[in-house]
């Protein structure tokens, strides 16, 4: 499939995510043709992926259609396509479905786990990135509670009931305390052979306080709201292995071995595939994590027909501030790009990009989060309630934000979570069948 042979200037937006999808909506109507690619057809609210993952949430509540997004934007156009090379001296890319010419691109295809050289450790410890990350997620975690009930030795369950957190940062003490609440609060009648009280959650950081871009004040608030939930919090500490049997671990005594069936990986991010591509063919500047460094206008340097945003971007702003990689930040560029292309259509220029900073919040569990917002910083109910608010008023949809608000508000009242749907192949099932001289079904 190749784009039509339109003499309008012509805007490929590659991803779909937070900056991508707002680059399109406020291009809605602007006398651009517009094309959004990106692999999946949806926009995902990454930020409640973890309750995707608990089982707190469903898919369709923080999944919303590209189309039904965009549909009264009649210069936009959708494709459900990969992108996976570009010439930037032909300004083409090339998908999977064919390729598209393009006179502005704009690339917001966001990060990937890293596993910081280990990538085998991606087959036994899932990070939390997209959907099908988090049912992964939620199979691993409702199979092991699954497993234990079907063990009657004590010895032979407990690794099946150990789950380790990678990672400290706001995704690895959300993951870390909705797990907690499950075990310690939410199923605690719901087995027979176990109490899931015994479930023993481990949060791994290496660095030696969690959250450590938090002031330091939150991080010991937000630890000890984990340690009132059960979580193990175990900092200044490295994983040196990981595999089906558990998780090896470095630290300030030295190395020790935890048999784990469940391990989460929240730890470290890399460029996407597609801008480490683009990286290659523009000679892109890389910074931390493979993110290539933009101008403040969010232009590649010598490509001023390119705009890099969001995750993937490395971004010092024109207050000479580096811009975080948080969901709020990729919003505020993407609507920055599409109002430069706008002032470009009637010859005006634009100053460069300024990150208006809104604070940054981690929710631990119910009525427990913390808040780093401008100016001061909340803990505790105030700031859970506040972190609720927010993120509803966040999702895309009035029906969706409906839709969470009553879910919400009802496990709120009754501790209850129903979607524990484990669907697809559980982990460990060949193993398991080989253990017991049977095939799988």
């Amino acid at each position: 499939m190749s784009d039509s042979n339109s003499t309008r200037h012509h805007v490929v937006i590659v991803g779909g995510g937070f900056g991508g999808l707002f680059a399109a909506r406020k291009l809605g109507g602007s006398g651009y043709d517009v094309t959004l690619v990106d692999k999946r057809n949806f926009h995902t609210f990454q930020p409640l992926l973890y309750q995707v993952a608990v089982g707190m949430l469903t898919t369709g509540d923080v999944c919303t259609p590209h189309r039904v997004t965009l549909r009264r934007k009649k210069n936009i156009r959708s494709l459900m396509s990969t992108a996976y090379d570009i010439d930037p001296a032909k300004r083409l890319i090339f998908h999977e479905s064919g390729e598209l010419s393009y006179d502005t691109l704009i690339v917001a295809t966001g990060v990937k786990h890293a596993y910081f050289g280990n990538d085998e450790w991606s087959e036994h410890a899932p990070g939390l990135k997209t959907v099908e990350h988090a049912l992964r997620m939620r199979r691993r975690i409702f199979h092991a509670f699954e497993t234990a009930e079907l063990t009657s030795d004590a010895a032979e369950r407990a690794p099946w009931l150990n789950f380790v957190v990678v990672g400290a940062g706001p995704t690895g003490v959300e993951l870390a305390g909705a797990i907690a609440e499950l075990a310690h609060r939410i199923m605690v009648e719901d087995f027979r052979s176990f109490d899931p009280r015994e479930t023993r959650i481990l949060l791994v950081e290496g660095a030696e306080r969690v959250l450590p871009a938090y002031p330091e004040k939150l991080s010991r608030q937000a630890k000890e709201m984990l340690e009132e939930l059960g979580v193990e919090v175990v900092t200044d500490t490295m994983v040196s292995s990981i595999d089906e049997q558990g998780v090896a671990m470095k630290g300030p005594d030295g190395e020790k071995t935890l048999a784990a069936r469940t391990v989460l990986w929240a730890a470290g991010v890399r460029a996407s595939v597609f801008g480490e591509i683009l990286a290659e063919r523009t000679e892109a500047e890389r910074a931390g994590g493979g993110r290539l460094v933009v101008d403040t206008d969010l232009t590649l340097p010598g490509y001023p027909d390119i705009f890099v945003i969001g995750d993937l971007a490395a971004v010092t702003d024109r207050a000479d501030k580096a811009v975080p990689g948080l969901a709020p930040a990729a919003i505020q560029q993407g609507e920055y790009v599409a109002g430069v292309l706008k002032r470009r259509r009637r010859g005006k220029t634009t100053p460069g990009f300024k990150y208006k900073d809104k604070g940054s919040m981690a929710v631990i569990g119910r009525n427990r989060a913390v808040a780093n917002l401008p100016g001061f910083t909340m803990a505790g109910f105030s700031a859970w309630l506040l972190w609720v608010l927010i993120h509803i008023y966040a999702l895309i949809g009035s029906e969706r934000r409906l839709r969470v608000m009553v879910q919400w508000v009802w496990k709120y009242f009754t501790c209850r979570t129903g979607d524990r749907l484990i669907t697809g192949r559980p982990p460990n099932t060949r193993r398991l069948h080989q253990t017991r001289g049977e095939k799988p079904r």
